[in-house]
């Protein structure tokens, strides 16, 4: 899947907020860019849609370049359905707490139903992330 089409404006916090275009769906990694100018590694998102363009929306959580966090922030382990990674940058997830269980390794783009990205044989990454490094060159 390619990233989808979005706008980034700047919010109160600093942090990078997002309002669907026209086309809803998911910001680009371009897109991932706090207020103050500098870039983010990812964004996570709590809510996905059986509709593209309903994707990447509910509750946010921007990751910054070199974030190493084996435990998520309360009220996000096993939440994530949809997720960007920034360009340059790769974000690396685990299924349990702590780095432990299956890995999975997301480059640059827009993941917008983590349902579709296998982990195993018969589960997929929807709700399934519970720690993760985010890296960028």
């Amino acid at each position: 899947l390619g990233p989808l089409p979005g706008l980034v404006v700047p919010g109160g916090s600093g942090l990078a907020s997002w309002v669907p275009s026209q086309e809803g769906g998911c910001p680009t990694p371009a897109d991932l860019k706090p207020a103050n100018g500098t870039r983010l590694c990812a964004q996570l998102y709590t809510e996905d849609s059986v509709y593209y363009d309903r994707c990447c929306a509910g509750s946010s959580l921007a990751v910054a370049p070199d974030s190493d966090v084996p435990y998520m922030p309360t009220g996000w382990a096993g939440e994530v359905s949809s997720l960007v990674v920034g360009t340059r940058c790769e974000l690396t997830v685990w299924s349990k707490a702590g780095k432990e269980g299956n890995t999975k390794r997301f480059s640059a783009g827009a993941y917008p139903r983590l349902q579709e990205v296998r982990r195993g044989l018969f589960r997929n990454w929807n709700d399934a992330i519970r720690s993760y490094y985010c890296k960028c060159n």
